[in-house]
């Protein structure tokens, strides 16, 4: 797997200071996206043992609140290994560090995707908060938390994952803050 950077005490991309990996890859090709340099799965660096300790070594700061991961997509189709791995051993050297995970699929179109997917499920199951949809330039939006359009949701995994009846749970939900900007454009 490749990447373009890796962002460090970064204050966007989640709560606290987070080191972000900026995967490379992605099918979405949403319009205006603010990472379009980063869709080819082909371009950036690789992903090798250097960039992972550099990572750890950030992991191991006492200000770094966890890792996120961004793009391009890191839930890309042949990206999925990779990051599976990577999650898996960051949950286990830094237990209390949480993983943020940004995505242009959505909650149901993972959830289908899973069944078929091992890799995909373990994602999952050691992620704690799924930022998840494809930007839509329509319903751009910059006051909304840590997303950039009004249909993307932020997802407590855990607790959705927990959850019998398909249940999703938001750990920040933004559609009050999409409705009450939505309501001052119209009477201004």
């Amino acid at each position: 797997m490749r990447y373009h950077n890796i962002t460090k005490a970064d204050m966007l991309n989640g709560e606290g200071l987070r080191v972000v990996l900026w995967t490379s890859g992605c099918d979405h090709h949403c319009p205006a996206c603010q990472n379009a340099l980063t869709w080819d799965e082909n371009d950036g660096l690789l992903l090798d043992d250097d960039a992972i300790q550099e990572i750890y070594h950030e992991l191991e700061q006492s200000w770094c609140n966890g890792l996120t991961l961004s793009g391009g997509d890191p839930l890309f189709l042949k990206n999925r290994k990779t990051i599976r791995d990577l999650v898996l051993n960051v949950k286990m050297r830094y237990p209390k560090k949480t993983i943020w995970v940004y995505t242009g699929y959505t909650w149901e179109e993972l959830m289908s995707q899973m069944e078929n997917d091992s890799n995909l499920k373990e994602i999952l199951e050691h992620i704690n908060v799924l930022l998840e949809g494809k930007f839509v330039l329509k319903l751009k939006e910059e006051k909304l938390k840590y997303v950039g359009s009004a249909n993307q949701r932020i997802i407590d995994v855990e607790k959705t994952l927990q959850k019998e009846n398909g249940e999703i749970v938001l750990y920040i939900d933004n559609s009050s803050i999409a409705h009450q900007l939505k309501k001052e454009s119209i009477t201004c």
